[in-house]
């Protein structure tokens, strides 16, 4: 703006005063550890950390079967489901009719993360917030309807949410756009994998000096066409007695149930966590690694090297050794092929240890929730290293001979200080992330 005799000129059209700069954050270091201060778990095991941790210690079976949609003409008719979340308690009324359930359960796990860890994203500057999510198929529910309208009623009839609403980074946005979060932000598609990947990407953000990131991934595949794309897969259990579905590393293990749910951890630079005042963090970050099958884009690899790999690199990253692991949450892909694989990939990388490390699954509860299962399984491991407590194999009736795994049968109370979670995704992703207690380490090596 100018100025004249008489005072300032009068702003032209369309001016506007320009945004305040952004305060810088802390700055992290390449060796910074994140850690995790807030958890939001919406899965059929429960809504919120404290229920999905009792129900899962209890070792209940929350497989049932499909009750969105009549499922008697599929192969596959058992799911986890996700029972009494009402969007409206958790949402505005604009988000639900713009979006998918995904989404619905993805921006309330969010909400319920940053509950959990008293972080109130506006106070804080908006540009120190990103938002990483891992994604499986997006928006089955509303792309399904919105594209049955189309065909039966034309063109007119379809929602312009349509465009947005199955889209598979469609939960990253909208949990920033509700809540006001202006970091860079992305979501990453490697199926099962993804919300390890997610949680992988939060910390490079954070070393990369933002200080806080929201990570996980959900999913919500319980309608026809989705169901019918998981049954070509090849992959899928065609059970009808929720006992006798997805049974990781069990002798009658015979494919894996869809699950559905949303999980969102909170993930923070440490020296930000604390000037903030953040109570007792879960766990840190420790070590990440991923690798790629390279092999096909549908069948399972003719051996587990590459698994095995991802699980070594993880702990060298995270500067540990496979003695220093308390427990291993597993996979557990349910088919017998590719628990061998997994098992022989940890025998690979345990097998020299004096006492064989315990290998748990808990997801044979709930079903594989895609990207949403890996994040669930990372908040469970960060939930066994507060409680002192390893959750036992999911569903598993009889082990499968010649594992050699020390499978978890029961809840096993012991002091957790490290543990691996490994995850895969069909097309042949490998990703294993290390889970550290807060101040076993120094955070620097």
């Amino acid at each position: 703006m100018t100025t004249t005799a008489d005072g300032p000129a009068p702003a032209p059209a369309g001016w506007a005063p320009p945004l305040p700069r952004p305060a810088s954050p802390p700055t992290a270091t390449p060796t910074t550890r994140p850690v995790i201060t807030g958890l939001g778990i919406i899965a059929p095991s429960g809504l919120g950390g404290a229920e999905h941790w009792r129900s899962t210690l209890a070792g209940e079976l929350r497989v049932r079967p499909i009750t969105s949609f009549e499922p008697g003409r599929y192969a596959s008719i058992l799911a986890g489901q996700v029972e009494g979340f009402a969007p409206e308690d958790h949402l505005d009324h604009r988000l639900i009719v713009q979006s998918d359930r995904w989404t619905w359960m993805g921006v309330a796990a969010s909400r319920l993360a940053m509950a959990d860890a008293g972080y109130d994203p506006a106070e804080h500057d908006p540009y120190h917030t990103s938002v990483i999510f891992g994604a499986g198929s997006g928006g089955n529910e509303y792309g399904q309807r919105e594209i049955s309208r189309l065909w039966s009623k034309g063109r007119r009839a379809v929602s312009p949410y349509q465009s947005i609403a199955w889209f598979y980074a469609a939960t990253t946005g909208q949990t920033s756009i509700w809540n006001g979060l202006k970091g860079p932000s992305g979501v990453i598609v490697s199926d099962g994998a993804g919300g390890l990947d997610s949680l992988g990407q939060a910390r490079r953000t954070i070393r990369r000096g933002l200080p806080t990131v929201l990570a996980g991934g959900a999913e919500a595949g319980l309608t026809p066409y989705a169901l019918t794309c998981q049954i070509t897969g090849g992959r899928m259990s065609t059970a009808t007695d929720p006992a006798a579905g997805y049974k990781p590393f069990d002798r009658a293990a015979n494919g894996h149930v869809p699950g559905e749910g949303g999980v969102t951890l909170l993930v923070e630079d440490p020296a930000t966590a604390a000037a903030r005042g953040a109570g007792p963090a879960y766990a840190e970050i420790a070590g990440y690694a991923a690798t790629h099958d390279g092999h096909h884009h549908e069948d399972g690899p003719p051996d587990a090297r590459w698994l095995a790999a991802a699980m070594t690199r993880a702990l060298a990253d995270a500067g540990l050794t496979p003695d220093d692991v308390d427990v291993v949450f597993a996979d557990g892909a349910g088919t017998p092929e590719l628990d061998a694989l997994e098992a022989a990939a940890i025998r690979a990388v345990f097998g020299a240890r004096t006492a064989p490390v315990p290998v748990t699954a808990p997801q044979g509860l709930v079903g594989r929730m895609c990207a949403g299962g890996s994040a669930l399984s990372a908040a469970t491991a960060a939930l066994a290293i507060r409680g002192g407590v390893i959750p036992a194999v999911g569903n598993l009736s009889e082990p499968a001979p010649g594992l050699g795994l020390d499978l978890v049968r029961e809840p096993r109370a012991q002091p957790v200080r490290v543990a691996m979670v490994t995850a895969r995704g069909y097309g042949g992703f490998n990703s294993s992330l290390i889970l550290r207690a807060v101040g076993t380490g120094t955070g620097e090596e």
